[in-house]
C-alpha cells in the first residue's frame, strides 16, 4: 500500500462524511411516500455552510475520480 493509495482512501472518506452532512432537498420521508418530493429540477439556493460544503464534495468527488482513474493506470 502506497501513498496514492493512502490518499484515495482518504478522499473516499471525506467524500462519505461530505455527502452525509449535506441536507435533504425534498421534504422528507413523507413527501416520498406521497410523491411531494417529484420536484426535483426546482432551483433551490444554498446558502453559508450548505453552500460551502456543496462545493467540497463537488471538488472532492472529482479529485476521487482523478485518483481512481491513476490508481488503475499505475497499478
Amino acid at each position: 500500500m502506497n501513498a496514492l493509495d493512502i490518499i484515495f482512501i482518504i478522499v473516499a472518506i471525506l467524500v462519505i462524511i461530505l455527502s452525509l452532512l449535506q441536507g435533504g432537498k425534498s421534504e422528507g420521508a413523507s413527501g416520498a411516500i406521497t410523491g411531494g418530493g417529484l420536484n426535483i429540477f426546482v432551483k433551490t439556493k444554498e446558502r453559508g455552510s450548505e453552500k460551502v460544503i456543496s462545493i467540497l464534495t463537488m471538488v472532492l468527488a472529482i479529485i476521487f475520480f482523478l485518483l481512481a482513474v491513476l490508481v488503475n493506470v499505475l497499478n
